[in-house]
């Protein structure tokens, strides 16, 4: 299916961004990677009168270390999340997952920006985001503001994002040495939607749990944070009794859809399962 009609235009600050934007009373959509934008045109789900490409702010680029936290600009490349070393020693829970999203010329395009702005409950990166604790850098016309990963995401292909506003990086808090961290999916096959996916940290002292953090995606409209699997790891080792009661308390956590094709019980069971697979191979940082 052809793209329907549209004015592309290209911004070089936010500030120029936020003009455009306003030219067409919010008719425009800002354009990163193109993955998501361009697909969903042709499928005439979105038509908007004007692209604005932001690729070519520089605010938008960069991995660097900033003080206590990582922090990841939105034009980040999937491919460059999978391979920046800085990445895998401070968030390598974004490292762990990037080799699931999608197929290579997609990961070598797509940007981790435009990734979270779609907010997909299928995703690997935002579900990534919610277990690391991290935080979305906001710039807008007034001003700059970090939302918690916990707060961004608020239903299906809906995030705190306002009109007009710029996904400008991930903030990831620097990790500690006794941090482990584990990912995966389970998919039909390698680059599919995730049938269910896990991401998960945890904080050890002398091989106790002092502290957890998982997210689960495609058991939802977000990704969901499983607090009641959390609560359930801490005071204890790892060990099989813990991660026992950490699936059994996913019951708690969990009310995927029912979908004709996917029932809810059995999503719920693959998730127990993988879960459970997670946590027995929890690995620390390079």
């Amino acid at each position: 299916m052809k793209l329907p009609a549209f004015e592309y235009l290209r911004a070089r600050s936010p500030e120029e961004a936020w003009q455009l934007h306003s030219e067409v009373e919010g008719d425009a959509v800002y354009l990163s990677g193109g993955h998501s934008v361009v697909p969903s045109m042709a499928l005439r789900l979105q038509a908007p009168s004007r692209l604005i490409d932001i690729s070519g702010i520089a605010d938008l680029h960069g991995i660097a270390v900033q003080g206590e936290v990582l922090r990841i600009g939105a034009m980040t490349r999937h491919a460059e999340v999978m391979d920046n070393p800085l990445v895998a020693r401070h968030a390598p829970l974004l490292a762990l997952a990037a080799p699931h999203v999608a197929h290579p010329a997609i990961r070598n395009r797509g940007t981790l920006g435009g990734n979270l702005a779609l907010a997909d409950p299928a995703s690997e990166f935002p579900a990534a985001v919610l277990a690391l604790r991290a935080k979305i850098e906001i710039m807008g016309p007034e001003g700059r503001r970090h939302v918690p990963a916990d707060d961004f995401f608020l239903d299906l292909y809906e995030t705190a994002l306002a009109p007009g506003e710029i996904l400008a990086a991930v903030h990831v808090p620097l990790p500690p040495a006794d941090r482990v961290f584990a990912f995966d999916e389970i998919a039909r096959r390698r680059g599919d939607y995730a049938m269910v996916g896990v991401a998960a940290q945890a904080d050890l002292e002398e091989g106790v749990v002092v502290d957890a953090s998982i997210a689960l995606f495609s058991v939802g409209f977000t990704p969901v944070r499983a607090t009641a699997a959390q609560a359930a790891l801490i005071g204890a080792p790892l060990s099989p009794e813990s991660l026992a009661r950490a699936q059994a308390s996913l019951a708690e956590d969990l009310d995927p859809p029912d979908d004709p094709g996917f029932p809810a019980p059995r999503r719920l069971q693959l998730a127990r399962v993988l879960l459970g697979r997670v946590l027995n191979r929890m690995e620390t940082r390079p």
